[in-house]
């Protein structure tokens, strides 16, 4: 018996897997070591422990997550022995996750459109190169964070219809101040300006987000993907939200580069199941 994590800044979903079948899942809020302390961590795991079936008998836990590498691995690593003491623990970056979903034993460029995003070159084994994504200030294009972004900032300095703009402050009970406010004195702004992505998805036809999320796919394609050498050659899949709901926005700009889009999926978690089921 397994259990599966796939965490990203805003959620992490658990999956209970035996004899290739998920049985099991349960999420919990999103961690990501670059933002949490291993306490905190641990104490968002914690509450998981009770709702699990069977605990004691989970052999490995693999967890894949945001902002796991280098030494951010080793320190989740051992938040989540607090609550599984009996189980090996294995924890990986979410871009492997991704890789490993999308493209299971296969060469391709595997890509994440959610919170935040990232990209990668994968040999069917693992990652030989990554375009370092930088994070939603200094990178991660057509991520859900840096739309809202760029949507909020249209929306406060009057760039976008008025009707718009209106409908857009009415909707979540928004002011200039309290959106400030939450930007920069309140944790997880990434995660704040992310959740706005629904509204872009239910207003697509308006021109003006048409072109604000076609130019941020764009900018993803040019600064990420068109950076790895023979990119023409290989698939390109994503895994996450904003990929999969504005899927057709997405192909449109594929088509305009030449580029060639394999699989886009919501969640990697299916994929993972199968790939640890034929280890």
């Amino acid at each position: 018996m397994i259990l599966i994590a796939d965490s990203g800044s805003t959620s992490t979903n658990w999956v209970l897997v035996e004899h290739g079948a998920i049985t099991q899942s349960l999420f919990t809020p999103g961690i990501n070591p670059f933002y949490q302390i291993p306490k905190e961590i641990a104490d968002t795991i914690a509450p998981l422990v009770k709702d699990l079936k069977s605990i004691d008998n989970i052999d490995s836990v693999y967890f894949y997550g945001a902002g796991c590498i280098s030494d951010k691995i080793e320190q989740v690593k051992q938040a989540i022995a607090q609550s599984f003491t009996h189980s090996q623990i294995y924890v990986e970056s979410d871009l492997l996750a991704a890789a490993r979903a999308l493209l299971q034993h296969n060469a391709g460029i595997a890509c994440i459109l959610g919170t935040g995003s990232n990209s990668c070159f994968y040999d069917g084994k693992n990652i030989i190169n990554n375009i370092s994504p930088l994070g939603f200030i200094l990178g991660d294009e057509g991520s859900g964070a840096v739309l809202g972004k760029k949507f909020i900032a249209d929306c406060l300095k009057n760039q976008l219809p008025p009707e718009l703009k209106n409908k857009f402050l009415t909707t979540f009970g928004l002011t200039a101040n309290n959106i400030i406010d939450r930007v920069y004195r309140k944790p997880f702004p990434n995660r704040y300006l992310a959740q706005f992505t629904p509204f872009f998805v239910e207003h697509i036809t308006e021109p003006t987000v048409y072109k604000l999320i076609f130019d941020s796919f764009t900018d993803f394609f040019v600064r990420n993907v068109m950076q790895y050498p023979d990119f023409e050659k290989y698939p390109v899949s994503f895994v996450g939200s904003v990929a999969y709901y504005l899927k057709n926005i997405l192909e449109a700009v594929a088509i305009e580069l030449d580029i060639t889009l394999g699989e886009i999926r919501q969640s990697p978690i299916e994929g993972l199941v199968t790939f640890h089921s034929t280890l």
